[in-house]
């Protein structure tokens, strides 16, 4: 399972959705959501978000 999370702040552009490899990351109205069960904590949001709010437990 995943532990990486999408915190406030997000400004929805979609970077993070992009470099996923397991299409865990989703948009949602106003920003996007990792789905825990598919997320493999591969690191790759992480590095691309330009607001860096991408964190992980």
């Amino acid at each position: 399972m995943g532990t990486h999370w999408i915190d406030e702040g997000c400004i929805n552009c979609g970077a993070c959705a992009q470099v996923c490899p397991v299409d865990a990351i989703t948009e949602q109205e106003e920003s996007h959501v990792i789905d825990k069960e598919v997320c493999t904590d591969c690191g790759n949001c992480d590095t691309v978000c330009p607001v860096d709010v991408i964190h992980w437990e």
